[in-house]
């Protein structure tokens, strides 16, 4: 190395650490801890982030059209973005203002150029995501994208008999408490104070419109401004631009109304909203909440129930989880539980509609959970009322509905009593048209609903009097033509002499005046009655919590003996309890059955205990029932038994005789129908010679 060389390598090391020497270094003026140091960004954990330039002209875009328009000093027309953390400005082109992460507020000049002097890589990191998520959400939600975050708030509507509460978190009704009604089922059987019934609370309702916008938005994600009108409506809104906005109108009447109006209302929307949907969504969700002691026959009387425009009304199953997709119009849905249910009915009928039911067997809280997804076509963005809706949330007390069935929309009879399972149409008759009337008069003054049944019970068995008393006249005929009978059948015994013993048998009938059928067709004439209050009783919710002698609910099973414990199919169909009011009745039944045997001589042994074994085959089958279906029973089987004593007095043996010898020695006039039976009979005799001939000639 030459002289020149190493001179130039000399001169270019003092160079070097010269210009090291009198460089800036970045010295805090105060010790950092080491959470505050901040390392070189390959050093960190992951890396800094940034908006593309699409990004960066969507986000400008998207604040300009849906943020709030403002003017500022100097006039210039700017739009801002603000939602807590984020307090953006865009004007022109540009993007400025603040971004505030964990509590630290962030220039958004210094986010995007990363300055990780002023942040760290993770703040940093985290300020984008929060812009470009606030991005993405105003290009689907649109003006209401501002509405994703908020405060959240309860209020409160309430009047006689219904107290609602109403969340600022999706503008719904959150809670549903009935004033009047206590609830029965209490998890802790040693707490004496009763709660009132809860419909549904803490998250076990959600009700929420799809907004007819082009991506489509929820009303359960958006945060509304609560306004009380006046002391029954209260208005959710979202005031998305100066003098526009959307909201939900929720009324309450005062006094014993439990139907709650509810209005969509909106102002202004037809300048703002750019839509061609003309759909309103509607997405409907309930837990359905144990309310009665006897879960079993609870869960077998809830059900989703839904009626069809102009039509009928139908439901889910009841015993296992359905599902349904209805392409018509369907005027109103309903989540019913035995005695309470929830009811939505709108002004204009939904266009589609698609349900399922899910139960839940093993739940010790819940019954079943519903959902419902409808729709309703024609939304005008331009109307101030698109849309209206009323929602029963009540008691399934037949008088109250069966008031509203025309008052709620005009021009349609709702049927929202067929939501009380009443029987079948002649049963469903008796019960509206008989039993109702009858048990509604009595409870008007008397508030005993023990004595009420009996009452019921005693005017009952006073309207079948003449066919009670018909049946056992025809009995005692044909007791006294039993020995007669007997006579014949040992006279003509085989099956070859079948015809002739029925000829005979029927000559003696005639001859008598007596008709087998006349002690059957009375008892079946009863049948109906009987039918009707085997479903009246179980739906009947003024008997839910009257308590009576040792039943502390006519509604529910009367337990004096329970046990705990699953014991396979005596669970399943008896229960884990013992009812003693269904004991009583098995106990009367069985009686009842002996009596009713000595009326009717010349049954077979084997029928005999068949009729013994019935009694004990209904007191497993109405063990679950409800205490006052069993009490009504058990009075009529009583005041049957006594009726029959008190017949055997009236109805003497020899007056019987004496008449039945008046009516043999009346000429008899054959009828029609008589004549055609024993030209029936002759045909079958000869019929029946013919074959016996034509064996033996192959003998």
């Amino acid at each position: 190395m030459d002289k020149n060389t190493g001179i130039g390598l000399l001169l270019m090391a003092v160079v070097f650490f010269g210009f090291m020497w009198l460089s800036p270094r970045n010295v805090p003026e105060s010790e950092p801890d080491d959470s505050e140091i901040v390392q070189p960004a390959s050093s960190q954990s992951g890396s800094v982030d940034a908006l593309s330039d699409t990004e960066r002209e969507w986000l400008v875009k998207n604040i300009i059209e849906h943020g709030e328009q403002v003017v500022l000093a100097d006039s210039t027309h700017a739009a801002r973005l603000s939602d807590g953390n984020l307090n953006l400005l865009a004007v022109g082109d540009s993007v400025s203002g603040t971004v505030t992460v964990d509590g630290k507020t962030l220039d958004w000049n210094d986010i995007c150029r990363a300055d990780l002097k002023k942040m760290s890589v993770a703040e940093q990191r985290k300020a984008i995501g929060l812009v470009r998520g606030a991005s993405v959400s105003m290009g689907r939600y649109g003006k209401f994208a501002r509405f994703l975050a908020g405060m959240d708030s309860v209020v409160r509507l309430e009047n006689d008999v219904l107290k609602l509460e109403l969340n600022a978190k999706s503008g719904s009704i959150t809670r549903a408490e009935l004033k009047k009604y206590d609830t029965e089922y209490t998890p802790d059987e040693s707490q004496k104070r009763k709660e009132k019934v809860v419909i549904f609370e803490n998250g076990s309702n959600s009700f929420d419109f799809q907004l007819p916008l082009p991506q489509g938005v929820s009303s359960s994600e958006l945060y509304f401004t609560p306004s009380v009108l006046n002391d029954s409506t209260v208005l959710m809104s979202l005031p998305v631009a100066e003098g526009a906005y959307w909201g939900i109108e929720y009324t309450l009447p005062k006094g014993e109304n439990y139907v709650v109006g509810i209005r969509i209302v909106q102002r202004n929307m037809a300048d703002i909203v750019e839509s061609n949907n003309r759909n309103l969504g509607i997405n409907w969700h309930q837990d359905l909440i144990r309310q009665e002691k006897g879960k079993m026959f609870e869960e077998r009387n809830s059900a989703l129930y839904y009626k069809f425009a102009g039509g009928s009304v139908e439901n889910l199953s009841e015993s296992k989880s359905d599902k349904e997709e209805r392409q018509a119009k369907i005027r109103w849905i309903g989540f019913k539980n035995q005695f309470f249910s929830t009811v939505l009915i709108g002004q204009r009928p939904f266009n589609t509609a698609d349900f399922q039911s899910v139960y839940l067997k093993n739940d010790p809280y819940l019954l079943k959970k519903f959902d419902a997804q409808a729709v309703v076509n024609d939304y005008d963005w331009r109307a101030e009322v698109p849309a209206a809706f009323s929602l029963f949330i009540g008691p399934n007390l037949y008088p109250l509905l069966s008031s509203l069935d025309k008052k709620t929309v005009a021009d349609e009879d709702l049927k929202l009593t067929k939501i009380i399972p009443l029987g079948w149409s002649v049963f469903r008759w008796i019960n509206t048209g008989i039993v109702i009337p009858i048990f509604n008069f009595l409870g008007s003054f008397i508030s005993n609903y023990g004595i009420i049944i009996l009452i019921m019970t005693i005017f009952i068995k006073l309207v079948l009097f003449p066919l009670t008393y018909k049946s056992y006249k025809s009995q005692a005929k044909m007791r006294i033509l039993a020995p007669d009978i007997k006579e014949i059948n040992d006279k003509y015994p085989g099956n070859e002499n079948a015809m002739l013993r029925q000829q005979k048998t029927m000559a003696l009938y005639n001859k008598a005046g007596a008709n087998p059928m006349s002690g059957c067709l009375p008892m079946l004439l009863q049948m109906p009655i009987l039918f009707a209050m085997f479903s009246f009783f179980p739906s009947a919710i003024e008997l839910r919590g009257q308590s009576f002698l040792w039943a502390k609910d006519l509604a529910a099973p009367d337990a004096i003996i329970s046990w705990s414990g699953n014991i396979p199919l005596v669970t399943e169909y008896f229960g884990n309890h013992i009812s003693l009011f269904c004991l009583l009745m098995t106990v009367t039944n069985i009686i009842y059955t002996r009596v009713n045997m000595q009326n009717s001589p010349g049954q077979m042994p084997g029928m005999k205990w068949m009729m013994y074994l019935m009694p004990v085959f209904f007191m497993v089958f109405f063990n679950n029932y409800a205490a006052g279906l069993s009490y009504y029973y058990f009075l009529s089987l009583l005041i049957t038994i006594a009726q029959t004593y008190a017949f055997r007095f009236i109805i003497k043996e020899e007056d019987v005789r004496k008449t039945m010898a008046e009516n043999a020695k009346k000429p008899k006039k054959k009828s029609g129908f008589m004549a055609r039976i024993e030209e029936m009979q002759k045909q079958q005799q000869a019929m029946l010679r013919e074959q016996q001939k034509q064996r033996g000639s192959r003998r």
